[in-house]
């Protein structure tokens, strides 16, 4: 990754925790595309439900050669997305399986 990746909190305090599994997961995306030039994560947490549990939501958008990038693991959409460790798991997930489809769709175009 050509940058350092930009975290920022909305709703949640900030935690070396977090910040490090962020950073982890986003370090292997250069695995997927070694040429991101942006990483910005937003951890988000927009309503404190005390019966449903605090639930996460996760953006995060990249700048690549294949253009922006976003992938959203939004609470309300998906009621599993209690555990922060799954809505991490879950947006990494889905932005390697983005990387990999651009860099697919683009490698058979060029």
């Amino acid at each position: 990754m050509k940058q350092a990746v930009q975290i920022t909190f909305r709703g949640v305090d900030p935690s070396e925790f977090v910040d490090e599994i962020i950073r982890e997961r986003a370090e292997r995306l250069a695995l997927h595309c070694p040429d991101i030039t942006r990483c910005h994560v937003v951890v988000d947490q927009p309503h404190k439900h005390q019966r449903k549990g605090n639930r996460f939501s996760i953006r995060l958008d990249m700048t690549t050669p294949y253009g922006e990038l976003a992938v959203t693991r939004d609470p309300h959409k998906d009621s599993t997305h209690q555990d922060f460790r799954a809505v991490v798991r879950d947006v990494f997930d889905a932005a390697s399986r983005l990387l990999d489809h651009e860099s697919g769709r683009h490698s058979r175009v060029g």
